[in-house]
């Protein structure tokens, strides 16, 4: 079974400009993401503090952030599985209300049990709100712009990270605030979103396909019985799971890297390492737009291998560099591959 083309007017795919209703539901899963990956990134940031707090190693607050990851599977399955019966926009409220909320509690987490607790229901949101988001903004966005577009969406997730970095920097370094109150903060954008979603209409694709699943009498179980389906759905998955790679590969554990004394680590300060990470997200919002934008041109597949790629010789700078300037460098340029690749 083909995708559904969208019911787009010619008009659409040529002009300039958005109607009102694409441009909030692109703003709406821009901001969704941003937040999502602003609490995401919070623990990234935080390891060392959480681990203070409450008297766990690093090592085993970084299962905080596997526990989350873990979950992202689950939460795609239950919210794409509901988002098909029902359309995009409820489960996205529901998403997103629910992320929030458990991320908000996060700041009120009595002990390292109840934090991880909340995580996995985070995880849970987390992997609702990138492919319905996603789903609901491409939908709506003219196909000639799909790639400018795809890319910007992507970088809501480097948005997220930049925001969350700096967010750091001024809570815990400038105020000297703890890190429960960078989780208390989070609350606030994504309750934004939410409210820009309320006036978002239904998917036409979504609308469109339903009407074509009545008319055909097509099934869940005829799509499953179907070989190529099939074969298109576990070849996507291994390439989202080399994306994912490359992705929390080169970020996750990459702040942790920079301050660490031992085990190679770069030995810099925090301010230091959080100055970087603003400055390799930068690039990251900068490496999907401009790849995504070529993309339009070049076609996705060779962009997406172009930018792998290209990232490969940069391993040594990002990773081996020892002063501070140089992993700076090397980590501004990974993020440009990766995110390019991403958009």
């Amino acid at each position: 079974m083909r995708g559904v083309a969208p019911v787009l007017h010619d008009a659409d795919v040529t002009t300039a400009g958005l109607t009102v209703d694409q441009r909030n539901s692109f703003i709406a899963a821009f901001l969704g993401w941003t937040m999502d990956a602003f609490d995401y990134f919070i623990v990234v940031l935080v390891y060392a503090d959480i681990a203070k707090t409450f008297h766990h190693t690093k090592t085993e607050v970084a299962f905080v952030t596997t526990a989350t990851l873990a979950m992202r599977p689950v939460g795609a399955l239950l919210f794409g599985l509901w988002a098909d019966r029902v359309g995009r926009r409820i489960p996205l409220m529901v998403d997103v209300t629910l992320y929030s909320v458990v991320g908000f509690l996060c700041a009120f987490a009595p002990n390292f049990t109840v934090l991880v607790i909340l995580r996995l229901l985070y995880g849970i949101g987390m992997g609702g709100e990138w492919g319905l988001g996603a789903a609901l903004a491409m939908e709506k966005v003219p196909v000639g712009r799909r790639g400018f577009f795809s890319g910007l969406l992507q970088e809501g997730y480097a948005f997220g990270y930049l925001l969350a970095t700096l967010a750091c920097l001024v809570v815990m370094n400038w105020l000297d605030l703890s890190w429960r109150w960078l989780f208390g903060l989070s609350i606030i954008p994504a309750l934004i979103s939410l409210i820009i979603r309320y006036r978002v209409k239904e998917s036409e694709v979504w609308e469109a396909a339903q009407s074509r699943m009545r008319l055909t009498k097509t099934r869940i179980r005829d799509v499953l019985r179907n070989a190529r389906i099939i074969r298109r759905f576990f070849y996507l998955v291994l390439l989202m799971t080399a994306f994912n790679w490359m992705s929390h590969g080169t970020q996750d554990v990459y702040p942790t890297f920079l301050t660490a004394t031992t085990d190679h680590g770069a030995g810099l300060s925090t301010v230091t390492a959080r100055w970087i990470a603003v400055v390799y997200n930068v690039g990251a919002i900068i490496g999907g737009l401009v790849f995504g934008t070529l993309s339009q041109r070049f076609g996705r597949r060779y962009t997406i291998a172009f930018c792998a790629v290209l990232g490969l010789p940069i391993v040594p700078l990002f990773a081996y560099s020892r002063t501070a300037a140089m992993l700076c460098l090397g980590s501004f340029l990974m993020q440009v591959c990766v995110q390019g690749a991403w958009g």
